[in-house]
C-alpha cells in the first residue's frame, strides 16, 4: 500500500476522476476531488445538423471523453455510425468513451498521448487525408495543431464546440484547509488549463504553498508550464491513470 496516509488531490472534471481517485484509494491513498474544470453541454444544434452527413468524413476525431460523452448521442440519434467512418481519440480514457458506445478500432497512438503522436500516425500522411473530411468535436478554444497540419496535408476539416469547459465555482477552501491540516500530500494536474485555473485562483500564500507542494503531471507541456510559473516540485509520470498512479507510488516521499 505505497499510498498509505497520503492525501493526493485529483484536479480532473469530476466525470472523468472516479477511475483515478479508486485507484489511488487501492493504493492506500486518500483522494480528495476538486475539480478545476467544469463541464458543460453545448448548443446541439451544428451537431444535430452534422448528424444526417456523418458518412461525408473518413475520420471523426473526439479530443476527449468529455467529448465523445456530448456529441455521439446527437449523433447516434439520426441514425447508425457508417461503417465507413472511423473514429479518432488520444488517450486510452477518449477510446473507452468510444468503446461504450459501441465502437471500437480507434485510431489512436499507443505511446504519447497528444496532437502530435497522433499526426504521426498513417491515417493521418498527407496520402492518407488528402481530399477526405475530417470532424473535429472539442470544447470551446483549444490547440489549432491538428486542424491547421491536416488542412495543410490536404484534408477539409470541419471544427464543433460540443461541450463547454468553465473555471471551477468552488473556491480554495476545501485545498486550504487540508494544507492548513497538513493532510495534502501532493496535487495531480492533467492539463494545462487546469494549471492556470488553479494558479489565477490561490493567493500569494497559496501559490507559496502550491510551490512547496509536490505536483504530478502527465505531459511535458503541463510541466513546463508549471516550472514557467516558479513551481519546482515537478514530478513529470508517463500518460493516463497507469502513469500517474505509478509516479505517485514510486515517488519518494520522504525527500
Amino acid at each position: 500500500m505505497p499510498l498509505t496516509g497520503r492525501t493526493i488531490v485529483v484536479t480532473r472534471p469530476r466525470a472523468q476522476a472516479d477511475s483515478l481517485a479508486q485507484a489511488i484509494a487501492a493504493a492506500g491513498g486518500t483522494p480528495l476531488l476538486y475539480p478545476l474544470l467544469e463541464i458543460e453541454a453545448a448548443d446541439p444544434a451544428p451537431l444535430q445538423a452534422v448528424a444526417p452527413r456523418l458518412a461525408d468524413y473518413a475520420i471523426v476525431f473526439c479530443v476527449s471523453p468529455n467529448a465523445v460523452e456530448h456529441a455521439l448521442p446527437t449523433l447516434l440519434a439520426a441514425g447508425p455510425w457508417p461503417a465507413g467512418t472511423r473514429p479518432a481519440g488520444v488517450g486510452t480514457g477518449t477510446e473507452k468513451a468510444w468503446a461504450r458506445f459501441g465502437l471500437g478500432q480507434v485510431i489512436a497512438p499507443r505511446e504519447r498521448f497528444d496532437s502530435e503522436a497522433l499526426l504521426e500516425l498513417p491515417e493521418f500522411q498527407a496520402e492518407a487525408v488528402a481530399g477526405k473530411k475530417v470532424l473535429i468535436l472539442r470544447g470551446d478554444g483549444g490547440r489549432e495543431l491538428l486542424r491547421e497540419t491536416l488542412e495543410a496535408r490536404g484534408a477539409t476539416v470541419d471544427v464543433l464546440t460540443c461541450y463547454h469547459r468553465r473555471p471551477p465555482s468552488q473556491g480554495t477552501a476545501a485545498l486550504e484547509q487540508a494544507w492548513t491540516a497538513g493532510r495534502l500530500d501532493a496535487i495531480i494536474i492533467s492539463s494545462s488549463e487546469a494549471l492556470r485555473h488553479l494558479w489565477q485562483l490561490l493567493d500569494e500564500d497559496g501559490r507559496r504553498r502550491l510551490a512547496q507542494t509536490p505536483l504530478f503531471v502527465p505531459h511535458e507541456r503541463i510541466a513546463q508550464g508549471a516550472k514557467d510559473l516558479g513551481l519546482q516540485r515537478v514530478i513529470l509520470t508517463p500518460p493516463a491513470d497507469q502513469g500517474l498512479l505509478a509516479g505517485l507510488c514510486a515517488y519518494n516521499w520522504a525527500q
